[in-house]
């Protein structure tokens, strides 16, 4: 393992060592193996979810498949289709409301937002990502919640992946960072509506969820 993780440039189990702290902007910080002592509940909670609301590629208002799948958690959950980005209570597919946000996300998310410099942080929702070899995400802005004064927490489990932290425009140049299994990227305040993405996974398994990354973001959208 340790050699894939020499790609992206890292040592060690899981590429960082639990503790460190890499800052990304004047409020925005990548937490180093936060998730880990959190693990097996967290995807004890990502089963759970997934049971009942099944991971799917969602179409964007331009007719595109998404190349991540994913589903959502919480009062909340972010759906997009022909008609646009939004957030709704109710799963389009089940018609059922959302699964409840397990305890163990909310316990990860108001402790790392709590350590990043955002104390108080009460969640309503989380988007969970699942990505396979080649999947990415383009530069985007998190601007479909009501509130912007609260952060984003994410969250990222298995295969590594390259974090893309751009400006306030689009055609600023992104930063590049590595996250790896149990990293918390956590942004809020001034950089709360900074242009992100992830660049195209490769396919370096990890020795417990194989070719997949786990992503799950958390955040207050209503």
């Amino acid at each position: 393992m340790a050699t894939n993780l020499d790609l992206f440039g890292e040592d060690g189990d899981d590429g960082a060592a639990q503790g460190g702290r890499v800052a990304l902007g004047p409020q925005s910080v990548v937490l180093r193996g936060f998730a880990l002592p959190l693990v097996d509940a967290l995807l004890a909670g990502v089963d759970a979810v997934t049971a009942q609301a099944p991971f799917r590629h969602m179409e964007t208002p331009g007719g595109y498949t998404m190349s991540v799948a994913l589903t959502n958690c919480g009062q909340l959950g972010w759906t997009s289709d022909a008609r646009g980005y939004r957030y709704a209570r109710i799963d389009p597919l089940s018609g059922q409301p959302w699964p409840a946000m397990p305890q163990a996300f909310m316990q990860l998310a108001q402790a790392a937002a709590a350590e990043a410099g955002f104390p108080g942080f009460e969640p309503d929702a989380c988007l969970v990502n699942r990505y396979e070899p080649g999947s990415r995400l383009s530069l985007h802005q998190d601007r479909n919640e009501r509130d912007y004064g609260a952060p984003i927490v994410s969250v990222s489990l298995g295969m590594p992946a390259m974090f893309l932290f751009g400006g306030d425009q689009r055609a600023d140049k992104a930063s590049r960072t590595p996250l790896f299994h149990g990293d918390v990227v956590v942004w809020g305040g001034v950089d709360r509506l900074r242009y992100h993405g992830i660049m195209p996974i490769k396919d370096l398994p990890h020795p417990r969820l194989g070719s997949q990354r786990i992503n799950f973001t958390i955040r207050r959208a209503g």
